[in-house]
């Protein structure tokens, strides 16, 4: 088993997004890459603890790799928006890949290069994995668990239909 710590905007939309993948164990929303130990959603929301809402991915690398997780990563978020994505503003929602290791580093800044080859101004921050501080109980899940809620009505569905119609081979 492998992990995986990305940030792309509101945890809830991305988690949403890696756990239909086949190979994909678990997720976990939670906070990363801030100053304040065991921060709460309304200290991030505050956006004075620096941290982002990340999702840690526990995935079967036999099943799919972490290029495939970073492929579904920057088609299914914008990673051109500095600390923003859609309505969602702050630093809590950047973009941003914690890497656990060397190899996950290369092909993280390999994708990057390539990206920013074809045109594209990415701002997704690389950096070591910080402590990573799993978000309250209410927040796992939250898309699975709170489909008709408005927010999941409107801003999942579509990162959720570019899955489907970008990565149909990688779906459970």
């Amino acid at each position: 088993m492998q992990q995986a710590l990305l940030g792309g905007g509101c945890f809830w939309c991305v988690e949403a997004v890696f756990l239909q993948l086949q190979g994909v164990t678990q997720v976990v929303s939670g906070y990363a890459g801030g100053h304040t130990a065991n921060p709460t959603y309304e200290q991030i929301c505050e956006g004075n603890t620096q941290h982002a809402e990340v999702i840690l991915i526990d995935f079967d690398e036999s099943q799919i790799s972490y290029a495939q997780l970073l492929d579904v990563f920057f088609a299914t978020h914008d990673p051109t928006t500095l600390n923003r994505q859609g309505n969602d503003v702050g630093t809590q929602y950047r973009s941003v890949i914690y890497y656990f290791n060397e190899q996950q580093q290369q092909q993280a800044q390999q994708m990057i290069e390539q990206l920013k080859a074809e045109g594209l101004n990415i701002v997704t921050e690389l950096s070591p994995a910080p402590t990573f501080y799993p978000a309250e109980d209410y927040h796992q899940n939250f898309y699975g668990k709170n489909p008709h809620q408005g927010y999941c009505n409107f801003v999942i569905p579509p990162k959720l239909m570019k899955l489907q119609s970008k990565f149909q081979h990688l779906l459970k």
